[in-house]
């Protein structure tokens, strides 16, 4: 059984910043990415920024400059820091690890969401 469980979100003025967390916990053996994606009401879920086992980032051309991922010491944690916030940013923020559990089999696990509200 894997978990993945998110926390940070709130409302924030334009301008501001949030810092959303994850952490991956349960039967895990190996981690290959972890990633964080956006759906605002009527639209589809985005790949916001990744982070892979080797530490390489990737992020979407609209957050690229204000937000930045990165890893916890403990390598089933991942970190958001989202800064200079829009409107544009108000979506529910999810987070996804790709991994193999304890018996090597390979999925992809989404926590619950956590809400993220930028006011003009």
């Amino acid at each position: 059984q894997v978990q993945v469980v998110e926390s940070g979100g709130g409302l924030v003025q334009a301008g501001g910043s949030l810092r959303l967390s994850c952490v991956a916990s349960g039967s895990i053996s190996s981690i290959n990415a972890m990633s964080w994606y956006r759906q605002a009401p009527g639209k589809q879920r985005d790949l916001v920024a990744v982070v892979t086992s080797r530490d390489s980032t990737d992020y979407a051309d609209s957050v690229k400059g204000r937000f930045a991922i990165s890893r916890g010491n403990a390598k089933n944690t991942v970190y958001l820091q989202m800064n200079s916030l829009k409107p544009e940013d108000t979506a529910v923020y999810y987070c996804n690890a790709d991994l193999y559990s304890d018996l090597w089999a390979h999925g992809n696990y989404w926590g619950q969401g956590t809400q993220v509200t930028v006011s003009s």
